[in-house]
């Protein structure tokens, strides 16, 4: 690559990341990445509490289904609580990746790592998955949507210990916090944000060298990553439509060397 196409790789990238917020979530996941402060703060305002203790914050956490074929995820944040409550908070940008049923499935496997052979059911920890959507998803203008099983002939809470809470991202009022917090998720410059512990890492990852290079290579990342989906994609309606190996599919198509080897483990 010649030092030009570099150069304009850069700039791209630059202003891609001025352009940023933390609803953009490979933002939002380097942001929160081991940043307990942030992800206090965070759940201190979305759960209306004030004490809590974080002990571990992880972005991209795969949870991988057992099911030979079946389907994995990964977490875009992953917290633990000091009382052992697990937390999945997840940003989306469309309404498809907010289905409810996604939401579901988060939970569940959620659940697949909490216990080990033999342990009880009851020591199954409470968990919270949160879904923090650009748009009003329940479409019912409130701040935060609260969703828990209930035994519909009383009333009364299951208790099952599993929460999921919807919070709209387009929620603006600054005279209350989830207001705040969504204000900050909104925004491009750090100068802007209520919140310092948000304030804080934002500025890093956009106004320093260290941080803007990091973030320049999780989007040569994203950007080699679509690239070989799509020829992923490519390929296999190729090797479909013309009844060839991917080896004869990768030729005709032309991939390079560097991106056969990878493609070649996907088939």
């Amino acid at each position: 690559m010649s030092d030009a196409v570099k150069l304009n790789d850069e700039e791209e990238n630059l202003e891609l990341l001025e352009g940023f917020t933390l609803l953009d979530d490979e933002f939002m996941t380097i942001v929160f990445d081991r940043n307990t402060e942030a992800t206090e703060l965070l759940l201190n305002i979305i759960l209306g509490r004030n004490d809590m203790e974080v002990t571990e914050v992880v972005a991209q956490r795969e949870y991988k289904n057992p099911v030979t074929g079946g389907r994995s995820i990964k977490l875009d944040i992953y917290a633990r609580g000091s009382d052992g409550k697990v937390y999945d908070i997840e940003v989306q940008n469309e309404n498809a990746g907010a289905d409810v049923r996604r939401a579901r499935f988060h939970s569940s496997m959620l659940d697949t790592k909490m216990l080990k052979e033999k342990q009880k059911f009851k020591e199954l920890h409470e968990s919270y998955v949160i879904f923090i959507t650009k748009n009003d998803y329940m479409k019912m203008g409130l701040p935060l949507y609260h969703v828990e099983r209930t035994v519909q002939e009383s009333g009364a809470l299951f208790g099952d210990g599993a929460h999921i809470i919807y919070v709209n991202g387009s929620y603006k009022n600054d005279s209350d916090p989830v207001g705040k917090l969504m204000h900050d998720f909104r925004c491009t410059s750090a100068v802007d944000m209520f919140y310092q512990e948000l304030a804080k890492s934002v500025r890093h990852f956009k106004e320093t060298e260290g941080g803007r290079s990091q973030m320049s290579k999780v989007m040569e990342e994203r950007i080699n990553r679509e690239r070989i989906d799509n020829s992923f994609e490519h390929i296999k309606n190729l090797m479909e439509a013309m009844k060839m190996t991917a080896e004869q599919a990768m030729s005709i198509l032309k991939i390079p060397d560097e991106d056969r080897a990878v493609l070649s483990k996907r088939f």
